[in-house]
């Protein structure tokens, strides 16, 4: 038996202007301030686009429908009922699984603050924690969902996020608020004027 090895076929990352060495957080340059914003967002996994529920439930309609047709052509009248049942079920099912297809967690750090947007159906919950009281710790314990504590203020957040996953996330969080509170606080243009 031999062994081979070769160069990976993942690219290797490049490291970030703003601080090298984020898993889970993309950049928003220009968000207000000289200094570029982290988000992180997380949706909620196997749930299909409303444009993709809907071409799914078109095609099975149209098999369905097709199937009952050729079957009341060969006298079969009682296959129209039980074709409509069957369609009135489905998209009575996908209508009410589609009503989550937008659930996301999304967590803003920008300008000192760290904000989170929690979106379940048609419910949308924020809370917003300044950066430097906030407190990223697991709820239980360590692949539980994260809970971010600060000014009496409390949101959990890991909901869409694999449980192994979670304890990274809570370290990146913690090493995002550290590099935001070190960063120098931004100068407001009303005090330059003042000078």
């Amino acid at each position: 038996m031999r062994l081979a090895l070769a160069a990976s076929p993942w690219p290797v990352p490049r490291s970030r202007p703003f601080w090298p060495g984020w898993r889970f957080a993309r950049e928003l340059p220009g968000h207000g301030t000289d200094a570029a914003a982290l988000q992180w967002r997380f949706v909620r996994g196997g749930v299909f686009a409303p444009r993709r529920l809907a071409t799914a439930f078109g095609l099975l309609s149209a098999v369905s429908l097709g199937v009952a047709i050729g079957l009341w052509l060969a006298g079969v009248p009682a296959v129209r009922h039980l074709a409509a049942a069957e369609l009135l079920l489905i998209g009575g099912a996908l209508a009410v699984w589609s009503r989550h297809a937008g659930d996301a967690e999304t967590i803003t750090l920008a300008a000192r603050e760290l904000s989170v947007e929690h979106r379940r159906g048609r419910r949308t919950e924020l809370a917003a924690f300044r950066a430097e009281w906030v407190r990223v710790e697991p709820a239980h314990d360590a692949q539980s969902l994260l809970e971010l504590t600060g000014q009496g203020r409390r949101a959990r957040v890991g909901r869409y996020l694999r449980p192994e996953w979670r304890f990274a996330l809570a370290q990146e969080l913690r090493d995002a608020v550290k590099h935001e509170c070190l960063r120098p606080a931004a100068q407001d243009p009303q005090q330059e004027t003042r000078r």
